[in-house]
């Protein structure tokens, strides 16, 4: 789990809570991101890319939805939205 991932944790061995899959959706996104950049034409990862923004984009939406301050957090630990 990425160093973000950590502070995020609720508990020792949280793999499942919104906030974690939020940070290891993250890593991915920036991953795959350089990873087309390099590749433009590698259509399996562009498809890859956008199921793991939208799944993103859904758990957000739920943690703003039902844990403001979680979802304050998770923002201002991975640095998403200014």
């Amino acid at each position: 789990m990425s160093k973000k991932g950590n502070e995020l944790a609720i508990h020792d061995k949280d793999t499942g809570s919104s906030e974690i899959q939020i940070a290891l959706l993250t890593s991915k996104i920036e991953t795959l991101s350089k990873h087309i950049k390099q590749f433009k034409k590698d259509k399996h990862s562009s498809v890859g890319l956008l199921r793991a923004v939208n799944r993103r984009k859904k758990l957000l939406e739920y943690l703003k939805k039902n844990k403001i301050n979680s979802y304050k957090n998770v923002l201002s630990k991975l640095n998403l939205r200014k």
